[in-house]
């Protein structure tokens, strides 16, 4: 078997644990173009340089056909219980232009492969001859290569980042999150700008993180990303003709159905996140229901339906308070506002923060005309109250 591991630009640093577990679990590999350091010290972990089974290791990147030709030939003369590491300069997927005609090769002669992939070298245009791209001055402005290597040097040498996993990193990209949504709604381009940053930080940070272990990069994520939006967007890239948006929308879900993602999904519904707000959830549920006709004609049915759950809610709390069928009854209420929202055309989401930020400003204005005649609101009695809240609405 010849295991073909990514090695990185080159510095010993950069270096992913699941490509030196993969060579140092086979003990030898061919180090095909390693600067003299990484070769030094994957002989310090346990991986024994092989020397003298390519003659010419450049032309053995590039795909030539003899040079191929002789290391396979190497490779199958060995004895057959010795395993092979062969380490390849980036990612053996995205730099090793001769991979597939080395796999056909080895595949004529019945030998296994097994592929581990690396940081691209693309990725962080780092050069093989020095241990990182030297940074700009703080004055200059940063490229996206000096950000994905901020983010690497980051895991390296802050004790906190190093720390960090998919799992720790969940609270903060769903504060980043909404960060940015704050900045939207509150027309601040300058803070958008900054929390637009701030969340990006939070991707780069988890792509770095499965860089380390071999599984991902973030150029991978972004080869994912511009082939999704491609093949997603016929009319856009291709010669499909798209009438108006619900076409759009109906040809977006048969195109995602085709995927291997929408294949495994058992539901229409399946692929909306159980972690969204629920009114989101509930919305976004409802408009997949719609695109197949699962919906209301009319707004006033929908207010029928909202009439009749609240006469059920009514009757349920009139039965007795604390049965489980009051909060069963409420959440139809919910769900039937969502759908209202949804028919009127707007986001029950926003149209809920909306809401809250109303009531706080309201609430606010009330604390701070009590405190201005030295009292607090829980001095108040209920008119007093209703009086400053009158004065907040106006």
């Amino acid at each position: 078997m010849v295991r073909i591991a990514g090695l990185g630009p080159g510095d010993p640093g950069l270096l992913t644990i699941g490509s030196l577990d993969a060579l140092r679990a086979i003990g030898r590999a061919v180090l095909l173009l390693a600067p003299p350091d990484l070769t030094a010290y994957l002989e310090r972990n346990g991986v024994a340089a092989v020397r003298g089974m390519v003659d010419d290791p450049a032309l053995l990147v590039r795909g030539g056909g003899e040079e191929i030709g002789r290391f396979v030939q190497r490779v199958a003369s060995a004895p057959q219980e010795s395993d092979l590491g062969l380490g390849v300069l980036g990612n053996p997927l995205s730099d090793f232009p001769g991979l597939p005609v080395l796999l056909r090769a080895l595949q004529a002669r019945a030998i296994a492969t097994e592929i581990v992939p690396g940081v691209p070298r693309a990725t962080l245009s780092a050069s093989i001859a020095m241990p990182l791209v030297p940074l700009p001055p703080q004055s200059a402005h940063y490229s996206w290569d000096d950000l994905v290597v901020v983010m690497a040097r980051l895991r390296r040498g802050c004790p906190w980042d190093r720390e960090q996993t998919h799992r720790t990193l969940i609270p903060y990209l769903i504060e980043e999150t909404f960060e940015v949504v704050e900045a939207i709604e509150e027309g601040h381009l300058e803070a958008l700008c900054e929390e637009l940053g701030d969340l990006l930080l939070q991707i780069l940070f988890h792509a770095q993180l499965a860089t380390e272990v071999g599984r991902f990069s973030i150029a991978d994520v972004i080869d994912a990303l511009a082939n999704k939006m491609v093949r997603r967007h016929p009319h856009v890239f291709g010669d499909a003709v798209i009438e108006d948006v619900d076409a759009q929308w109906r040809n977006w879900e048969q195109l995602k159905a085709l995927e291997k993602t929408g294949r495994e999904r058992k539901s229409r519904l399946d692929g909306i996140p159980k972690h969204l707000g629920a009114l989101q959830r509930g919305q976004r549920m409802q408009e997949k229901a719609a695109r197949v006709g699962f919906d209301w004609p009319a707004v006033a049915g929908i207010l029928d339906k909202l009439t009749e759950e609240l006469n059920e809610l009514a009757e349920a709390r009139r039965l007795k308070e604390d049965d489980p069928r009051v909060r069963e009854e409420l959440g139809d209420v919910f769900f039937t506002l969502v759908n209202l929202s949804r028919a009127l055309g707007i986001d029950a989401e926003s149209a809920m923060r909306d809401a809250n930020e109303k009531f706080y400003q309201r609430f606010a204005f009330m604390e701070r005309r009590a405190a201005a005649e030295g009292r607090t609101l829980s001095e108040l009695d209920t008119d007093e109250l209703e009086e400053l809240w009158q004065l907040a609405k106006t």
